[in-house]
């Protein structure tokens, strides 16, 4: 999953920050250095609603070129691919827990975002709905 390509723009003494995928995600900075710091900030805590709102999460569009991006850390990115994939084919957490033999209580917390999940659990998820994670090294 690539960052998420962020707006910049100067607006009085200030930075602000806007996701043209993530219109739930805004924020500002004192200098680009900090607006980029909080939109990290910002793009985390819009995560959360879609989990909350149990809604699709919009993957990132391809930045312009020389456009600033924010990426989500490993660890939500792949929580975003498994959210996006169960709600795609409609699969409810206990039918998942029934399908990588564990509770429906360890489904929810591999999809809430302030729980540390091993990424195996992630990929076992994933593989359970008939996808793979893919991590590579750039």
């Amino acid at each position: 999953m690539r960052g998420y390509p962020v707006n910049l723009r100067k607006d009085g003494k200030f930075i602000t920050v806007s996701f043209l995928d993530i219109p739930e995600a805004h924020t500002f900075g004192n200098n680009r250095e900090h607006a980029l710091k909080m939109a990290k900030e910002a793009l985390e805590t819009a995560m959360e609603f879609y989990f909350d709102d149990q809604r699709p999460v919009p993957l990132p569009s391809q930045p312009r070129r020389g456009q600033a991006v924010v990426e989500l850390a490993p660890s939500v990115a792949a929580k975003v691919l498994l959210l996006n994939e169960m709600l795609r084919q409609k699969v409810r957490p206990v039918e998942l827990a029934r399908r990588i033999g564990t509770t429906r209580q360890e489904v929810n917390r591999l999809t809430n975002l302030k729980h540390a999940t091993k990424i195996d659990r992630i990929d076992a998820a994933l593989r359970a709905l008939g996808k793979r994670l893919y991590l590579d090294a750039a």
